[in-house]
């Protein structure tokens, strides 16, 4: 059975979801869903205090990491803007590269990722070699 991802966003909004159901894929989606709807600082927003509201509500709330958050939400809008889609299918496979977690990693150590400073501050990635 195929998701339906307009629904599960606004489930998502409504904090209506089952954090322990919510994939990875799952949350690509949702970010999909969420910069085709909105200008991509109101979409970091509110996709941000779902995902803290939600993790928070699960007992989770260490989960939440404000650089990956934002890196990853800049992957997505970046490769929206830039590669050739219609729909989300489209986009996926233009884009397999989004659900890979492992993406963040041309970017931040592991130790970096699962510091406490990331989780409450965005941290610059580092610097592409030269």
């Amino acid at each position: 059975m195929t998701k339906n991802y307009a629904e599960l966003s606004d489930a998502f909004e409504r904090y209506d979801i089952d954090p322990g159901a919510f994939t990875h894929a799952d949350h690509v989606d949702v970010a999909y869903q969420m910069l085709s709807r909105y200008d991509f600082l109101e979409a970091l927003t509110r996709y941000s205090q779902c995902i803290n509201t939600i993790a928070s509500a699960a007992g989770a709330a260490h989960k939440f990491n404000v650089t990956i958050t934002l890196t990853f939400l800049s992957i997505v809008v970046a490769r929206m803007r830039t590669t050739e889609h219609t729909n989300y299918a489209e986009f996926l496979k233009n884009n397999p590269e989004v659900l890979n977690t492992s993406v963040l990693k041309q970017w931040y150590s592991s130790d970096q990722l699962a510091s406490e400073l990331v989780r409450t501050v965005f941290l610059m990635p580092k610097a592409s070699p030269a």
